[in-house]
This record gives structure tokens, sequence and C-alpha cells, in this order.
């Protein structure tokens, strides 16, 4: 396993589900860690637990990764730590309509934080990446794969993950930077809630009758990805639930 202990892992979306279990699973490692998500309470929570229980050094930033000067005031702000790698996590999914009835502002959400924040985030951290020769994981999905109902525009976001990942291996490729574009399937996280503001009822049908993934499940991907020898890169991961074939087709008992 390869892991640089006295450098920092920058992680968005940290403060719930994949981020959050990636941060856990990367202190348990001893690695440092740079958390990010706009829930400034939870992160000072995971923040403070984290140190005490691996002896790490966690710092803690709140932003909402779609103010895109808030972010270049950010990477201002962490200039002079050493940071080797990037977890390009944060994203939602608003609504589940059909385009013609989609409320435009929830599209405009899911361009904001899906494409112009995670594309600021990671173009910022490349001058750090350089310097410490390290690694971009970029969080797709499935349905950036595969189209289904509802799926329209949240899905074009998560293809546009993937096409950016693949497009800075080949930009990056002198440079040492290891690129990861890694595509889970159904996690039970508050992602649904989300995406249905809130109405329990509705986001907890998405996970009945099968079992589904953890964010812990995906987390252990990052971490394994991320912890490859440096002349070893994971291009792209598609993690599914055995009982899930692609974004429609399930075995539900």
């Amino acid at each position: 396993m390869h892991l640089n202990k006295n450098a920092f892992a920058l992680i968005t979306g940290a403060s719930s589900g994949i981020g959050q279990a990636t941060a856990e699973g990367l202190a348990a490692l001893g690695k440092n860690l740079i958390i990010v998500a706009r829930r400034k309470d939870r992160l000072e929570e995971l923040h403070q637990r984290l140190e005490k229980e691996h002896g790490i050094t966690v710092k803690t930033y709140s932003l909402d990764v779609s103010d895109l000067r808030a972010v270049e005031t950010f990477y201002q702000d962490i200039a002079g730590l050493k940071i080797d790698m990037l977890i390009n996590n944060a994203g939602l999914s608003r609504g589940k309509e059909s385009f013609e009835d989609y409320n435009f502002s929830d599209w405009e959400e899911m361009i904001d934080v899906n494409i112009k924040g995670f594309l600021k985030i990671a173009q910022l951290a490349i001058p750090f990446l350089k310097a410490t020769k390290g690694h971009i994981v970029n969080l797709s999905s499935t349905a950036g794969l595969e189209a289904y109902e509802g799926g329209n525009v949240y899905g074009g976001t998560k293809s546009f993950v993937q096409m950016i990942s693949k497009s800075l291996r080949i930009d990056l490729i002198t440079t040492g930077i290891r690129v990861t574009d890694i595509a889970p399937g159904m996690v039970n996280t508050e992602f649904s809630s989300v995406r249905f503001r809130g109405d329990k009822a509705r986001s907890e049908a998405v996970y009945k009758g099968y079992e589904e993934l953890s964010a812990d499940d995906i987390a252990d991907n990052i971490v394994y990805c991320v912890t490859r020898p440096p002349h070893v890169n994971i291009e792209s991961l598609v993690v599914y639930p055995t009982a899930q074939a692609s974004p429609r087709i399930f075995h539900k008992k």
C-alpha cells in the first residue's frame, strides 16, 4: 500500500455519505485531511472525532462549491498546504420529472454544483497535485452511463464528469498526476432525500426490496484506488449492488 502521510487529502462533500465515509477510511490509515462541505456543524463534529480517534490533522472549511469566488478564496487560504489527493465528491440531484415538466431552477442547481463547482475544484487543485504527483478521484454515477426516466440533466452532468475525467488523464499525462472516475450505482445515502426534498416515503422506497450499496462500500473502492503504487492508475470503476444491473434493472424481492 502506498500512502503519503505527510500530505493532505482534500475531500469535498465530506459532511455525509461517500465523502464522510472516505474521510473515515483515509483517517484510519493515518492520512491528514482537508474536509469541505456546506454544513459546518457536521464538519466540526467529524473533525473532532477523526483527530481524537486517529491522531491526524484535520482542517475544515464550510464551502458551497457552486460559489466559484468562494472556491477561489478557499484555495488561497490553503495555499501553504501540501495536498496529494483530491476526492471531488460534492454533487446532488434535484427532482425526477420528465424533461418538459422539470423545474428549470433544479437543472441550474445541478449544473452549478455538478459541473461548474466540480470543474473549479479540480482546476484549482492541479498546481498542488503537480507538486506532489498526486491523485484526482472524481465521483460520477452509473446515471452518466445509461439514461433512465427522470434522470435527464442529472445523468448529463455525470456523463460530463466522466468525459472530464478522461480528458484530465490525457492533459495531465506528463505530470505524474493520476485520475480515477468512480461511477456508483444505488448507494443508500442522503442522495434520494435531497433529490426528493425530504420526502421520506419516496426516498426510502428507492432502496426497498434489495441490498443496496453503502457509503462505506464506495469509500473502500476509493481508498483502494488511491493506495496503489504510483505507477498504477485505475482509470475508472463502475460499482453496482449485485441486485442492480443497470440504472433501471433491479432484482427486488
